[in-house]
């Protein structure tokens, strides 16, 4: 065995690969990005990785690739779940072969999605199998035993990491053999057909098996008692190391049940704990689902205790929990007084520091380009999930609504169909467009609406990691293939009016605007431009201090970070700058331009 300190993405990653992992496909989304990532740079003949067009797509991928007995995993985020529910409830029906591991990270907090929806809840939901790491060594080992419960009861199963688990380093125990699978190939045999007469008795089989595997977990070596005393603490996942640390500060002991695995709850060893304390507090992220799982257990088997928890306001009931943050719940209910952390006194306040398009977006450049061409008229403008959700901020002021992926699409259906005199547009990014924006576009031209499509086109899945997708002409595996052309899709499905432009040429971007809005039916502008992580930045610009009024207009109506006060005038910082040139188009007094360099 070697030690390596990794990230718990990472661990996961390598988990599944010593575990003999065979198929890998997911969608990228913070915080699971980099387990498939990882893995890409150990694929190989035997070992295949892909990112798919959704996660929909990408779950049966890996169905089929279990389905011909191969063992399989796919990545995804918290909210990836919702698209790839449809055939995730199916298949816990179906069943499958070679193990299968569904690896969904949940954000607390939430950090950087829409919800923080509790996936445990899937798996109850679902019926199906839920891990639930503590820690990135947890993790490690856990994928390996994820694989092999699959396998022995015929499921899939649910990876849940959270954040802090998928984002934190720790020293990993390597193994030194991979897993061989020995797994007969795709065999012909009508239990892979769903149909209402086998899925009514697979539904029998599942009611019936899930007991089984609850008693299974409660001898599983990551759902264990520890410590001692009447009070009981029970909790899961990172906030079991938040307990673990907060009981060493405050210099506790109590009686401690830790689940590694909620779905089918371990209800033996949930008893046993159950039986020995006089009380208990439930200690999770993000909903209380251990904590109704132990009422229920009180209930049924006429057990007096008191269980406090998130039900009963004991624990806060959203967002992440801390190690102070559980110290101070544990102060209280255990009687022992607590200090917070002692604040250095005089420390001046941290600078607010709201999230914003980077400088040289070129989707700055399309938001200025559609606000200019619309003044004066009733306008509505859906957004996307991506970086530009970024263009709700003032100044530019223009994402109206963000609901989930492909949704700006039909939101703005449904919008012109409620009122037919507003201008409706949808900005979707070229990512998104594949994953769930082509439905709906669809759906417009069937049903004649009048709309204008934006493509925000920056050939890469930028708020992500600059991932590929299946217009940048590259697969995770690295061949080199044929790009997918959005304008060909678009005049497929019956877009007829379609527009290619620089977004960084206002004038031109902003007739564009005007040409598609004096048109009836669907139509669709591209504005094509790469994201500035992908290209080198152009020769920079600078302010002329002699023709520079102080105006500020450049900063009124573009909020470029790389644009700042000095005294009375402005000043480009040149550590920002991409020269983008949109500054120097809108400036009235002709003061932005030349290169810093002359």
């Amino acid at each position: 065995m070697s030690l390596k300190l990794i990230m718990g993405n990472q661990a996961m990653a390598m988990g599944a690969i010593h575990a003999g992992v065979q198929v890998v496909s997911g969608y990228p989304g913070t915080p699971s990005s980099e387990v498939l990532e990882t893995i890409s740079s150990h694929a190989g003949e035997s070992l295949y990785v892909e990112w798919s067009v959704n996660e929909k797509v990408a779950l049966e991928v890996a169905a089929g690739a279990s389905y011909a007995g191969k063992r399989s995993l796919v990545t995804m985020k918290q909210v990836g779940l919702n698209v790839a529910s449809d055939p995730l409830m199916c298949l816990a029906y179906v069943g499958i072969k070679g193990g299968m591991v569904v690896l969904v990270a949940d954000d607390p907090g939430p950090i950087s999605s829409q919800t923080e929806q509790d996936t445990r809840h899937f798996g109850i939901y679902s019926k199906l199998p839920v891990f639930d790491p503590s820690s990135p060594e947890e993790a490690y080992e856990m994928m390996g035993d994820a694989f092999a419960y699959s396998e022995k009861y015929g499921t899939p199963v649910i990876m849940r990491p959270t954040t802090r688990v998928c984002h934190a380093y720790a020293p990993i125990k390597m193994k030194s053999e991979l897993y061989k699978n020995t797994l007969e190939g795709f065999k012909k045999d009508p239990k892979w057909v769903i149909f209402p007469k086998l899925s009514y008795e697979a539904h029998l089989n599942i009611e019936a098996r899930n007991p089984v595997i609850g008693d299974d977990f409660s001898g599983y070596r990551f759902n264990f008692i520890e410590g001692s005393g009447r009070k009981g603490v029970v909790s899961a996942g990172v906030s079991y190391a938040y307990t673990k640390e907060a009981l060493s500060l405050l210099g506790a002991e109590c009686r401690l049940l830790k689940i590694g695995t909620p779905h089918p709850f371990p209800e033996k060893l949930a008893l046993e704990f159950l039986q020995s304390v006089d009380e208990v507090l439930v200690l999770e992220e993000l909903d209380p689902v251990i904590e109704k799982e132990l009422v229920y257990l009180c209930g049924i088997h006429h057990i007096h205790l008191d269980i406090k928890g998130k039900r009963t306001g004991n624990v806060k009931q959203a967002g992440e929990n801390s190690c102070e943050s559980i110290a101070q719940v544990l102060s209280l209910y255990l009687d022992i007084p607590y200090e917070k952390p002692e604040v250095l006194a005089n420390m001046p306040a941290l600078p607010v520091r709201p999230p914003v398009l980077c400088a040289g977006c070129p989707h700055r450049a399309s938001f200025y380009a559609v606000k200019q061409a619309m003044k004066g008229r009733k306008a509505v403008f859906a957004g996307d999930i991506g970086c530009y959700t970024l263009g709700n901020a003032m100044p530019l002021d223009m994402v109206d609504t963000c609901l989930c992926m492909g949704a700006g699409v039909t939101i703005t259906q449904g919008i012109h169909h409620a009122e037919p005199d507003t201008v409706n547009f949808a900005f979707i990014g070229d990512s998104t467009f594949f994953h769930s924006g082509i439905t709906g576009i669809i759906n417009s031209v069937y049903n004649e609406t009048d709309m204008i499509l934006v493509v925000l086109d920056n050939s890469t899945t930028a708020m992500t990691g600059h991932q590929p997708h299946p217009g940048t002409g590259k697969t995770m595996m690295g061949n080199i293939t044929d790009k997918i052309s959005i304008p060909a899709i678009l005049e497929a499905v019956g877009v007829s009016d379609i527009q290619i432009v620089d977004p960084f040429n206002l004038d031109e971007a902003a007739k564009a605007v005007e040409r598609a809005a004096s048109k009836k039916g669907t139509k669709s502008i591209i504005f094509k431009s790469p994201c500035i992580a992908i290209i080198k930045p152009a020769p920079l610009l600078k302010v002329d201090e002699d023709k520079c009024t102080g105006c500020r207009k450049c900063i009124r109506e573009l909020g470029c970070p790389a644009i700042i006060k000095s005294g009375t005038k402005v000043q480009i910082d040149p550590s920002l700058c991409y020269g983008c040139t949109i500054c120097a188009q809108i400036c009235p007094f002709d003061a932005i331009g030349g290169d810093i360099n002359d």
